[in-house]
C-alpha cells in the first residue's frame, strides 16, 4: 500500500475578472473601518481564481482544492460559488464557470462514482491500492452522493444568473441521464449497485466494511452513499443532508429539463425520484429527540438506527437551508439547528477562544472555520451573523486566510495553511453582510 506524495503545487496566477475587481474595490471602501476584516476578504474572495484555477486549451477550467493537486467535484463548485452573482456581464467569469462546468461533465462521464479527478489522464491516485474500479484520470473514487449534486447545483446557478444556455449540449444532457441512473441504481445498492471500495491503510474510516460493500441498508426510497463529505465512511449508508441535496438537485434538473431540453417524460421521471427520496427522509430521516423534539438525523439505515451528529462539511444538518431543501425559520430546521449547536453533537466544542462544530475528520476539539461561515450564513439575526465574522477573524492564526479545523483553545494550532473553499464561504458571508449594510 502507497499513499501518493503530493508535489509541490504552482498554478498560473489568473487576471482577476473586472466583476471581482470592483467587488475588492467596494470591500476598501465599506470595511475600510475594519482594516484586519478587509484584508481576510481581500485575500479569500479572489483566493480560488488568484491559486487554485488553470484555465485548459479545451474550453475547460481545472481547478484545485488548495493543497492537494486535483479537483473535487464538491469543492470546486464551493469554491467558485460566491462569484455567479457577478457573472452575468463578465465574459471573463463566465469563461471561468462555464469552463468549471464543462470539466464537471466530463468528469461525470468518466466516472459517475468518483468523487476527485486529475488534471489528465496522469494515473495519479491518493492511495495507489485502492480496491475498486479506478481510472487514470480519477484521482480518487469515494462515492459521496453530494458531489454531482454539486456539479449540477453550479450549472444551475449559472444558468440562473446568466440565462446563458451553451452549457447545455448533448453532453450534458447525457450526463443528467447518467446521474439519474445511479441514483435509481443506488437506491437497491446491495441488489443492483456495481460499486465496492475497500483501501487498507489502517484507517477505518478510509474504506467500506463488508467487502467493500457497506453496512446492511433496509430499503427506505433515500440513496445510498458510501462516504460522507467529508470524505469518511458513513455509518449508516442514508447520509440524510445528502439526500435533501438530491431533493433539490432533482427539483433543479426538472427545470433544466423542462426550460431548456423540452423533454416531459424526463421531467416526469425525476419528479417521481424526487418524491420517492423525500418520503424516504421524512419516514425514515427524523428522530424525536428527547429534550428538542423532532429532528433530523445525520444518517441512517432504514432499520431504525440513526446517527446522531453533525459534521462541519456541507451537506450537513445546519447547511440545509443554504442548499435550499426548507426555510431557516422551519421548526424541523430549528430543532435540528439547536442539536447540532450543543454539546448534544459529539463532534461540537466549545473551548477558551471559539465554540462551534468539528467533524470526526480531524481531532477532538477543532472547530472547522466552514462551520461558523456556515453557521452565518443560515442564522436569522444579525447578531449571530456577527458573532461569526468576529470569531473567524480572531481565529486566522494572523495567516490571513481561513483554514480547514483549529483547536478551539488556541487557533493558532490547525490544519490546512491552503484550503481555499473555507476562504471562499467565509467571503461569501462576509459580502452578503456587508452587502446587507450590517458591517
Amino acid at each position: 500500500m502507497e499513499q501518493f506524495r503530493l508535489p509541490k503545487i504552482q498554478m498560473p496566477r489568473l487576471e482577476l475578472p473586472h466583476a471581482i475587481q470592483d467587488i475588492l474595490k467596494e470591500a476598501e471602501d465599506k470595511l475600510a473601518h475594519r482594516p484586519k476584516l478587509l484584508q481576510l476578504f481581500k485575500n479569500c474572495f479572489p483566493n480560488t481564481l488568484e491559486t487554485t484555477t488553470k484555465l485548459m486549451e479545451d474550453g475547460t477550467t481545472f481547478v484545485i482544492t488548495g493543497d492537494i493537486p486535483a479537483m473535487w467535484l464538491r469543492d470546486s463548485v464551493e469554491q467558485m460559488m460566491h462569484f455567479v452573482p457577478f457573472a452575468k456581464h463578465d465574459p471573463d467569469l463566465q469563461r471561468i464557470l462555464s469552463g468549471v462546468i464543462k470539466r464537471h461533465i466530463s468528469y461525470i462521464h468518466i466516472d459517475p462514482y468518483a468523487n476527485a479527478f486529475n488534471e489528465s489522464a496522469n494515473d495519479w491516485h491518493w492511495n495507489t491500492d485502492d480496491q475498486t474500479e479506478m481510472s487514470p484520470w480519477v484521482w480518487e473514487r469515494k462515492f459521496e452522493l453530494d458531489s454531482i449534486c454539486f456539479s449540477m447545483r453550479l450549472a444551475y446557478h449559472y444558468w440562473q444568473e446568466t440565462e446563458r444556455t451553451d452549457i447545455f449540449d448533448s453532453s450534458f444532457k447525457s450526463a443528467m441521464r447518467k446521474i439519474v441512473d445511479l441514483w435509481k441504481t443506488e437506491q437497491y445498492h446491495f441488489e443492483q449497485s456495481p460499486y465496492r471500495f475497500t483501501r487498507d491503510n489502517g484507517i477505518p474510516t478510509d474504506s467500506l466494511r463488508n467487502n467493500g460493500l457497506g453496512m446492511p441498508v433496509n430499503y427506505t426510497g433515500m440513496i445510498w452513499s458510501g462516504f460522507r463529505p467529508s470524505d469518511d465512511a458513513c455509518d449508516f449508508h442514508y447520509n440524510i443532508p445528502a439526500n435533501m441535496f438530491a431533493v433539490v438537485t432533482l427539483r433543479q434538473m426538472q427545470e433544466m429539463a423542462e426550460w431548456v431540453f423540452r423533454d416531459i417524460s424526463f421531467v416526469q421521471e425525476m419528479k417521481q425520484l424526487e418524491l420517492d427520496i423525500d418520503h424516504g427522509i421524512q419516514l425514515y430521516g427524523t428522530y424525536r429527540h428527547p429534550e428538542l423534539g423532532l429532528i433530523y438525523a445525520y444518517e441512517t439505515d432504514g432499520f431504525g438506527n440513526h446517527c446522531l451528529m453533525d459534521d462541519a462539511g456541507t451537506p450537513g444538518l445546519l447547511s440545509i437551508p443554504y442548499l435550499g431543501y426548507t426555510t431557516a425559520d422551519d421548526p424541523i430546521y430549528l430543532n435540528t439547528r439547536s442539536f447540532a449547536l450543543s454539546k448534544h453533537n459529539p463532534f461540537y466544542y466549545e473551548g477558551k477562544l471559539a465554540k462551534g462544530i468539528g467533524s470526526p475528520h480531524t481531532p477532538p476539539s477543532y472547530i472547522w472555520h466552514m462551520s461558523l461561515s456556515m453557521q452565518g450564513l443560515t442564522a436569522l439575526n444579525t447578531d449571530e451573523k456577527l458573532e461569526m465574522i468576529a470569531m473567524l477573524e480572531a481565529t486566522d492564526a494572523e495567516t490571513g486566510f481561513m483554514h480547514e479545523g483549529f483547536h478551539a483553545d488556541d487557533p493558532l494550532i490547525f490544519t490546512r495553511k491552503w484550503f481555499a473553499w473555507s476562504n471562499s464561504l467565509f467571503a461569501q458571508l462576509v459580502y452578503q453582510t456587508m452587502k446587507a449594510g450590517l458591517l
